[in-house]
């Protein structure tokens, strides 16, 4: 039992940044808030038949589907059900990895999760039999990421997205997005269309959601946050916009954030 993380090996690893493992007890809370990362995920429930995520409006309405899917990147964060979370793996595609592995518009993938069934057919079915029957969680990994490297088929982005992506993630608290854009040669309409399909939001959503990554990064493990200084050195006008994006992205402000963190980055305990 336990959480194992690694990072596959070449040429995987220039979709995928990594694959996990999580086998452990329920947690004592009912319900987590997960953060939306600037990728999509592969997800494969080995607990129960089926993955589940709640509406974040009070009401908890639940959408049900497949016990293995894909989809992503979330454009903000999501909840759900710690009682599925026993044992699953997944899958933390790079930004457009999933677009690449797939042939899927990502646009398709940010709006609903995809049954990997429906994408893979029966090869999907027959993986997640076999890792029903590992019970090493280090003998599945190499399962997953060999099934991975037999699945891809390594469709390059296009040159102007990959240049997109890097200087917004070098430095997304001063992206300027029109001259970025000018820079790759396409008009803003083509240019905002590709980029869209590849990476399933646009660039200056990207980087507005980038920005808030680089913020949750550096105050995760503070005791204490001078928020004024954090605002400005990630960006943002003030510290008032600072907490909008945080009731953006997280659903939550940036004080709320601090008080339900939990020992994962990601995963804020609800109840």
């Amino acid at each position: 039992m336990g959480h194992h993380v690694v990072v596959p090996a070449p040429p995987l690893d220039a979709l995928v940044s990594r694959l996990w493992d999580w086998d452990m007890p329920q947690a004592g809370h009912h319900y987590e808030r997960v953060l939306p990362v600037p990728g999509a995920a592969l997800i494969i429930n080995l607990h129960e038949n089926e993955t589940r995520v709640y509406s974040d409006d009070g009401l908890r309405r639940c959408t049900r589907a497949a016990a293995s899917v894909i989809g992503g990147p979330c454009l903000r964060s999501q909840i759900i059900d710690t009682a599925e979370q026993v044992r699953v793996m997944g899958v933390v595609f790079r930004p457009g990895g999933a677009h690449a592995f797939t042939g899927e518009h990502h646009e398709v993938l940010v709006t609903q999760d995809i049954g990997l069934e429906d994408l893979f057919g029966s090869s999907a079915h027959q993986l997640r039999e076999r890792l029903l029957n590992t019970p090493s969680a280090q003998v599945r990994l190499d399962v997953l990421e060999q099934w991975l490297l037999a699945h891809m088929r390594m469709p390059q982005l296009a040159p102007e997205v990959l240049y997109a992506l890097g200087e917004i993630g070098r430095q997304p608290q001063v992206a300027r997005i029109g001259a970025l854009v000018r820079d790759t040669g396409l008009s803003e309409y083509r240019f905002g269309r590709l980029f869209r399909r590849q990476v399933g939001m646009g660039t200056k959503r990207y980087a507005r959601l980038m920005r808030f990554r680089g913020v949750v990064d550096a105050v995760y493990r503070c005791a204490a946050v001078d928020w004024s200084g954090v605002a400005v050195d990630g960006g943002y006008g003030d510290q008032a916009h600072l907490v909008h994006e945080f009731r953006e992205f997280a659903g939550m402000t940036p004080t709320a954030f601090m008080a339900a963190r939990g020992p994962y980055l990601n995963h804020l305990p609800l109840e």
